[in-house]
């Protein structure tokens, strides 16, 4: 998995491309623990990320609780595979997706 950062002003886009599995997910944590400080506004992009796994669920669950104390978060451009999953666990229900 590759992720490409963007800082502006309080707010941090995450374009994430590959999988996120149970293998890239830590990876994902890592960069939303150290880079979540004073963001008041999270933008990930999943244009280019053809999977997610249970283990990439639990890391959003995490974004987005930090999120809901600080401010939001949006996940955009998923495709029609990440879609069902999201579907299928609820968390079309939880997350703000466009």
């Amino acid at each position: 998995m590759e992720i490409i950062k963007n800082v502006k002003e309080g707010s941090l886009t995450l374009q994430l491309s590959g999988r996120l599995d149970t293998a890239t997910a830590p990876q994902l944590e890592n960069e939303l623990k150290t880079g979540l400080s004073g963001v008041t506004e999270l933008v990930m992009d999943f244009k280019d990320l053809a999977y997610i796994s249970s283990a990439g669920l639990r890391v959003l669950l995490f974004a987005q609780k930090t999120m809901n104390k600080q401010g939001s978060m949006v996940i955009k451009n998923a495709n029609d595979k990440v879609m069902e999953v999201f579907e299928i666990t609820g968390f079309i229900d939880i997350l703000t997706i466009e």
